[in-house]
């Protein structure tokens, strides 16, 4: 599988272009996240068949409830370690008004889908692999009652990036360290990518936070949202068929099914799962983090 192929928006037609358009809709969040992008340009008939398996996930009220617990546990584990964390103001960053406004939009789209993509890559994992999902279903209303309208609604912006080949200065040694710090020796993330677009804010907030990011209760953060992902995984109502002989089933070869293997299993396991860990963090730098309980 090339991972560096990827079909855009812009250039997505057809069916391509709807399946683009559920994504963002169900997702609640104006962006098509690399994966999914990736995925459409290796294995578009895959892609299509795995969200319609996946999708009712993400449209439940017990996902919901997951969402915002996801958030708090993070900002939560992290807010109770040694090293406060910084609340910006325009002055503090050196960004001029709208740019500052673009960059608290932005961060708040990526602050939406953390949740949603670390259910989907558990899912994924476990399914593409034949490992249980479902096993202990739950029973109440909210596992398949509806996700609630008025949660994440008409949040963020779409986000922009820049190329890590473009940065300079101190922004360039910036991205060497958040490289470093996650274990990624090649290419950035793409919530990093954006945030470079204000290099006076990500070298601040990076300076800021790398300190709580390598403090133990980071650790924490991650273990408590994988075990909350790990139970509401377990809870789901229905198991998505997506295991080998599933996708056989389906028309799938043994190439694409190892090919899927591998990338989900990297996504689900891998520096990745540092990353998703931070996205609440910078949202709370720029106070625009989502809702952190949900009755």
């Amino acid at each position: 599988m090339d991972t560096s192929a990827q079909v855009y928006e812009v250039d997505a037609t057809g069916w391509q272009r709807g399946l683009y358009d559920d994504i963002r809709a169900t997702f609640r969040a104006p962006i098509v996240n690399w994966i999914f992008r990736t995925a459409m340009a290796n294995a578009p008939a895959f892609l299509r068949y795995a969200w319609s398996q996946v999708k009712p996930i993400f449209q439940t009220r017990a996902f919901a409830s997951v969402s915002v617990a996801y958030r708090d546990s993070v900002l939560s584990s992290v807010e109770a370690g040694p090293h406060q964390l910084p609340v910006y103001r325009r002055p503090d960053v050196g960004v001029e008004p709208a740019g500052f406004t673009e960059l608290r939009g932005q961060i708040a789209t990526f602050d939406v889908v953390a949740a949603r993509l670390a259910v989907l890559f558990e899912v994924m994992d476990r399914g593409l692999h034949g490992e249980p999902i479902g096993a202990n279903p739950a029973t109440d209303r909210a596992a398949t009652a509806p996700f609630p309208d008025w949660l994440d609604a008409d949040r963020g912006r779409e986000p922009t990036m820049t190329t890590l080949d473009a940065l300079e200065g101190d922004v360039a040694d910036t991205a060497a360290s958040i490289q470093r710090f996650h274990g990624l020796p090649d290419g950035l993330p793409s919530v990093y990518r954006c945030l470079a677009q204000w290099p006076s804010y990500l070298t601040r907030a990076w300076t800021d936070l790398a300190p709580a990011f390598e403090d133990d209760t980071f650790d924490e953060a991650v273990d408590r949202t994988n075990a909350l992902v790990d139970e509401h995984v377990d809870s789901l109502p229905y198991s998505p068929r997506l295991a080998p002989e599933d996708l056989h089933s389906a028309g799938f070869d043994d190439d694409l099914i190892e090919d899927v293997q591998g990338l989900f299993r990297e996504f689900n396991t891998g520096p990745v799962e540092s990353v998703i860990r931070t996205l609440p963090v910078f949202a709370r730098t720029l106070d625009v983090e989502g809702e952190r309980a949900f009755e």
